[in-house]
């Protein structure tokens, strides 16, 4: 599988200079249009702003690109029929010639194909709930515990089970941190409700952890960067708990399953908090990927 390189990215990488992978399906799949390509331009020049080159990632034409330029964007933002990937999806979308959007898992996988340390997103999958019934839970997990990159996230989606993730990504090793806070952020909201262990309050502290991962020659796990989108910028927590109890029964009463069951939780929300949580959701997102930004600099001046 050959990667496409962006002539921006390639000569980043090879100066030795900041990169900050970003994910495609936000663009694709999680906004709509025009807005999609309005942010998307604008996370890219949050990393510029910040120091470092934004390597957004896509499969176009059955070629994995790292570095998209405008009109590469403009065609995931606008053309209908761009699949979704995970990382699995990959050798089949290669294989058949197909366009496709990447999530967390393809993205960090293909990220680390590329030599890209520091990954920004905005929430990650997990554990879902009624796991003990489904035995549903996101590919990103297992992806995350065999591969070397740094995440910068807002938690998981506050959609799954927050206990039950942070308990299996103790159990595949992977290693968490919050960024200046000892609670777990709940993607929309500050705190999820549930501590973490670990305290990083600047840049240069994760970059240290970075160089000690690679120094102790540990499993080739994610370090997950656990940003809280601020209290200003949150969604309501008490609206947050109101509509989400609603959509869980009403992804109950119609019989939503397996892989729909996180964009119909997701569209319930912003639909019935009048697009709050979609807000919610992109400030958490620009803080992160200015922060990645910044990691992704003390990392390579390090």
């Amino acid at each position: 599988m050959v990667l496409v390189m962006s002539e921006e990215v390639r000569e980043a990488l090879g100066a030795g200079r900041a990169v900050v992978a970003l994910e495609s399906t936000i663009i694709a799949h999680g906004l709509p249009r025009p807005r999609n390509l309005q942010v998307a331009l604008e996370l890219e020049e949050a990393v510029r702003h910040e120091g470092a080159v934004p390597a957004t990632i896509a499969v176009l034409d059955g070629r994995p690109h790292v570095g998209l330029a405008k009109d590469q964007l403009e065609r995931v933002a606008n053309e209908d029929g761009i699949r979704k990937l995970g990382h699995r999806d990959l050798p089949l979308a290669v294989a058949a010639g197909a366009s496709g959007a990447t999530t967390v898992s393809a993205t960090a996988q293909l990220a680390a194909l590329a030599g890209i340390r520091v990954f920004a997103t905005g929430g990650l999958g997990g554990v879902h709930r009624q796991w003990t019934v489904t035995q549903d839970e996101s590919a990103d997990l297992g992806l995350l515990a065999r591969t070397r990159i740094t995440v910068v996230c807002a938690g998981v989606k506050s959609i799954l089970d927050v206990p039950a993730t942070l308990q299996r990504l103790e159990t595949l090793g992977v290693a968490v941190a919050g960024y200046g806070t000892d609670r777990f952020p709940g993607f929309y909201l500050s705190d999820s409700g549930y501590p973490v262990e670990w305290t990083l309050e600047t840049p240069a502290q994760v970059a240290a952890v970075m160089r000690a991962q690679d120094a102790l020659d540990a499993a080739d796990t994610a370090l997950i960067v656990a940003r809280p989108v601020p209290e200003a910028e949150q969604l309501d927590p008490e609206l947050h708990a109101r509509v989400l109890a609603d959509a869980l029964r009403a992804c109950d009463r119609e019989g939503i399953s397996g892989q729909g069951v996180t964009p119909f939780l997701l569209d319930h929300l912003v639909r019935h908090t009048d697009g709050a949580s979609l807000e919610a959701n992109l400030a958490a997102v620009r803080g992160n990927v200015r922060l990645a930004a910044r990691i992704a600099s003390a990392w390579t001046e390090g």
